[in-house]
């Protein structure tokens, strides 16, 4: 099961959006659990540097479920050009890579 594992970053304006999404993610099975972080960010939007408290969500996965996760994060995500990054994992325990398979099917 080793790389079985992916984690999918990315960002929101607020706690509810974060919830919102999360909830989404996992019911719909794209995700087996997703944490969140209030952050502080800065960053140019518009032509005009912005910062500002955002939500970073770490969404778990299997790494078979990738595309369908990505495809759900461009229909639900609130930004117009959201934050995705995909970190692939060199190793997950066999336990919870199989709990993370097993709740993505």
């Amino acid at each position: 099961m080793n790389g079985s594992v992916i984690i999918v970053q990315t960002t929101v304006a607020s706690r509810e959006e974060a919830d919102k999404l999360a909830d989404a993610l996992v019911s719909r099975r794209l995700a087996a659990c997703v944490q969140m972080t209030a952050i502080h960010s800065t960053y140019r939007w518009a032509g005009e540097v912005q910062n500002g408290t955002e939500y970073r969500l770490d969404i778990k996965t299997a790494a078979a479920r990738k595309a369908d996760l990505l495809k759900g994060l461009g229909k639900l995500h609130p930004y117009e050009v959201p934050e995705v990054l995909v970190f692939a994992t060199d190793d997950a325990g066999p336990g919870y890579a199989k709990w993370v398979e097993d709740e993505t099917r």
